[in-house]
């Protein structure tokens, strides 16, 4: 059986890895020259070690809690379990070389603006503004925008903090050389709202980035291509992460393969519930 995934992030490399160990060809096509999520605050749960046990060399630090800070009163959130801070790029470009090692054949620079032909299955994993979402003319997910910048100061501190907005949040990470911040918004506002708060406190960062952000299951009623991933809208509504969902689900598909409907209806009882 052969195999087309549409880009080579987190979760289409993660699929296209666990698909060829089973006996599947799999083609992966990423329209960028490179490998690498660059816009993820990278912090992940402790869940991300089920998943890609080689993750644990690419830890950066151990986070414990979380400090919310309400107008009136802050109150801190110790986690049950661990999260880690890890760089996204790192993690993407540990995935492509685990995917390669298997013998997936991935190819970069190869934007695709049609459904690829003579595949069994393509799966489409290509990212909140999903060009296969658009060409199966699927609803839009909501969409957010996520904000971040980086201060040059190093903080020790295994805890990180929030402040709520109005659609979502600001946040503060002491990462492994510096403090990133960032805002998970609606994109009309979250610029001005993220300006307002780092001048206000008096933050003077570098290296700001953005990235839309897809929230709410969207899923094709095909047999032969499905969704996965942040192209399927699948980050949490209340942080905007997506990588864990995206991986619970990928390892649904793997049950269910090659039953596209199968799938579907798993990802739509457990996420919808």
């Amino acid at each position: 059986m052969k195999v087309a995934i549409i880009g080579a992030g987190t979760i289409g490399l993660y699929l296209g890895k666990e698909l060829q160990k089973r006996g599947v060809e799999v083609f992966i096509f990423e329209k960028k020259k490179e490998i690498g999520k660059k816009v993820c605050s990278g912090l992940f749960s402790e869940r991300i070690l089920d998943f890609i046990p080689e993750s644990k060399k690419i830890i950066e630090k151990e986070i414990e809690s979380c400090l919310i800070h309400f107008p009136k009163k802050t109150i801190q959130l110790d986690f049950e379990k661990k999260f880690f801070l890890i760089d996204h790029l790192k993690l993407d470009n540990l995935l492509f070389d685990l995917a390669k090692n298997v013998g997936v054949k991935i190819f970069l620079n190869s934007e695709v603006k049609k459904l690829p032909e003579n595949f069994d299955k393509i799966i489409g994993c290509d990212g909140a503004n999903s060009e296969i979402r658009k060409i199966l003319k699927l609803e839009k997910p909501n969409f957010f925008l996520g904000i971040q910048a980086f201060e040059e100061k190093v903080e020790n501190q295994n805890f990180v903090e929030t402040w709520p907005t109005k659609n979502g949040f600001l946040w503060k990470i002491p990462r492994k050389n510096s403090i990133e911040y960032g805002i998970y918004e609606k994109p009309k506002i979250a610029f001005e709202n993220f300006q307002k708060f780092l001048l206000e406190n008096e933050i003077k960062t570098e290296q700001m980035q953005s990235s839309l952000i897809a929230q709410g299951l969207v899923l094709p009623k095909k047999e032969n291509i499905t969704l996965c991933g942040e192209a399927a809208g699948l980050t949490k509504p209340w942080s905007g992460g997506g990588v864990i969902w995206g991986l619970v689900a990928a390892n649904f598909l793997l049950e269910t393969f090659p039953d596209f409907k199968k799938y579907h209806k798993k990802v739509s009882m457990f996420f919808k519930k």
